[in-house]
């Protein structure tokens, strides 16, 4: 079983920038892909990076969030720049082993919550 670990969720004002981070644990082996999605309460697709180093992003967060991950420490990064108030919502880090990107493990959830 993997466990995901994330941190760095807060409360920062419109056009602030908020770093979140996530670590994997457990049976890491294989896993091929971290990324993050936020439910508010829909769920959606915000970010999500390969072990090889390619990048998928959300339409809404594209040219403000930045991820990034440290294979050797098993942990992915969520760089949230120029945050506005729509980007308020739970965010979860997820991990997988297939090929289609699929999440099969999750985070236990981040709150990010940007003020007007």
């Amino acid at each position: 079983q993997v466990q995901l670990v994330e941190s760095g969720g807060g409360l920062v004002q419109a056009g602030g920038s908020l770093r979140l981070s996530c670590a994997a644990t457990g049976s890491i082996s294989g896993i091929n892909y971290m990324g993050w999605y936020r439910q508010a309460p829909r769920r959606e697709l915000v970010a999500r990076i390969t072990s090889t180093g390619s990048t998928t992003y959300g339409d809404s967060v594209k040219g403000r969030f930045t991820i990034s991950r440290d294979n050797a420490k098993n942990t992915a990064y969520l760089q949230m720049n120029s945050l506005k108030p729509e980007d308020t919502a739970v965010y979860y880090c997820y991990a997988g082993k297939r090929s289609d990107y699929r999440p099969d493990y999750w985070g236990q959830g981040t709150q990010v919550t940007v003020s007007s």
